[in-house]
Order: C-alpha cells, then structure tokens, then sequence
C-alpha cells in the first residue's frame, strides 16, 4: 500500500518505511505526527482517489530530526546604480520515517508488513531484464533483505558504490528516482557526492522505462561512467 500527502504546500507519495523530506514541521526527532491530508491510496489493484482527499485516510509517521536545506543565494545588482545586494538563504526542513498508512476502510498498514512497491511495477522491470539477458540474483537478495527493492544498478551510471550511498539515504525503488525533485536531487547530491551524475545519465527517465517493463540500458564494461 502506498499513499500520495500534501504537506507544506507540496505532494509526495510515501510507503511504510519511506523516509521523506518535507517542510517545517513542529516537534523534536521522536515525536510522532499524522498527516491527514491524503490526495490518493493504492492497495495493489484497488484505489482510492480523493475528491480533494480520501476521506478517513490518514499516514502516521516519526520525526527522524530537524534539518535545514542547502544555501540558496539570491543577487540583485542595479546598473549604473552603483548598487548590489547579496542573500543566502536555508530552508527549514523535517526528515519523518513513515510507521503506518490508516485506508479508507479504517484498515492499517504498518512498516513490517507492507511492499514499498506493491503496483507490481518492480516484476515487469525484473522479467525485462530477465528476458534481456541480465543477471537478476541480486534482485532476488534485495528483496528479503528489504521486502522489495529494485536493482539500482540496471540505471546506466549507477554502480555498487553509488547503489550503496543510495540506499543509505533510503532510495531503493525506481518509483523513488523517478519522483526525485529538484531538492531531493541535490539534497542526495551534497549526501553521497555524485553531483551532476543523475542529470547527465538520465536516471529519472531510466527508471520510468524499468517500472514500464523496458529493459535496462547495456552497460559497457570499463566505461568512465561506471567508476564509483
């Protein structure tokens, strides 16, 4: 089961065990919030679509700690003024891990039970690479060690090393590289040190062909891109 919140003027889509980075919110790291407003909920086939929410649905979740967003620099010169100005500035922001999604029915997900990626997008992305030639043992061991992970290393410029930082930071899924935004890209950036690499391989579009049941992109062995 996942679910789609609005928090902070903004959407993200969340599953239990999804650590997510939002807005502001008030409390320090244990404290235990809910998110209420809830736009969608998908249980494998059945879906619930808000009208604007869902309505009895709700996400729970634990504030993991405080944090603040990278420094944003706004300049402002007049010509022939003779004046400048300078501004930096970081957004306040809250690392949650969510426990628990409550559906429409009352009914309730929680953290140990539920498939981060239950829409069954991850085996269209496994039988391709199978049917492509491409070793899915490790795929196999991802899941039990996760509940159900996606092979970061069938994105064309993801290796061991930057699969490792990933999942460090909590991206196991193709669904989470194609949501990535602007902030979570450079956010994950200044984490595990690849700065540009997601740009310039195309993994958001790569991982969107991998939930649609596209092969992965051959690897060339002994290419630059590849040396993490």
């Amino acid at each position: 089961m996942f679910a789609v919140i609005k928090t902070g003027g903004k959407q993200y889509k969340v599953a239990a065990n999804d650590q997510i980075t939002v807005m502001l919110l008030e409390g320090d790291a244990g404290a235990k919030v809910t998110f209420s407003e809830v736009l969608a909920l998908f249980d494998g086939a059945t879906h619930h679509i808000g009208a604007p929410l869902v309505a009895g649905a709700t996400v729970s979740a634990e504030i993991v700690e405080q944090a603040r967003g990278p420094k944003v620099y706004a300049f402002k010169k007049r010509r022939r003024k003779n004046s400048k100005r300078k501004r930096g500035h970081k957004q306040d922001l809250t690392i949650v891990k969510i426990l628990g999604i409550v559906g429409a029915d009352g009914k309730a997900s929680h953290a140990a039970a539920t498939p981060l990626m239950s829409d069954g997008k991850h085996l269209a992305a496994e039988k391709a690479a199978r049917d492509a030639g491409v070793d899915t043992a490790k795929f196999q061991k991802l899941e039990k060690a996760f509940g159900t992970a996606d092979d970061l290393e069938w994105i064309h410029g993801i290796g061991p090393g930057i699969a490792k930082k990933l999942h460090e930071v909590g991206v196991f899924h193709f669904w989470q590289v194609a949501a990535m935004s602007t902030e979570d890209i450079e956010k994950i950036e200044h984490e595990v040190g690849f700065h540009g690499r997601a740009e310039r391989d195309h993994w958001k579009a790569q991982a969107m062909d991998l939930m649609a049941g596209k092969a992965p992109v051959p690897k060339h062995h002994g290419h630059a891109d590849h040396k993490d």
